[in-house]
């Protein structure tokens, strides 16, 4: 008795096939024959992607809004640094004050 090998498709794959079920006028049984796979791994991969469209584009949201925190970041980060510039050379230009001052 032989067993036969599990194929692993990879996410690409499965994607290509599904956006071909909901766009294509083909029937599933026909993208089956097409791509040598059972129509019942066809339904399931398609369950799957419907499922997870609404995380799909709640994630696009979240990265929106994680990007414009890193920009806000970002452009804290440039201020501070300007700042820290500013500091170290009113600290220079203090201390080299102050030493004239003690020479005096």
């Amino acid at each position: 008795m032989s067993h036969l090998k599990r194929r692993k498709h990879k996410p690409e794959f499965k994607a290509k096939i599904v956006l071909e079920m909901l766009t294509d006028h083909s029937s599933v049984a026909a993208l089956a024959r097409k791509y040598q796979l059972k129509e019942t791994q066809l339904y399931e991969w398609r369950a799957q992607a419907l499922e997870h469209l609404p995380w799909l584009f709640s994630r696009a949201e979240v990265q929106s809004s994680e990007q414009q925190r890193i920009a806000e970041l970002e452009r804290l980060i440039g201020q501070l640094t300007i700042e820290n510039e500013a500091l170290k050379k009113a600290s220079h230009w203090l201390s080299r004050l102050s030493r004239a001052n003690d020479k005096s």
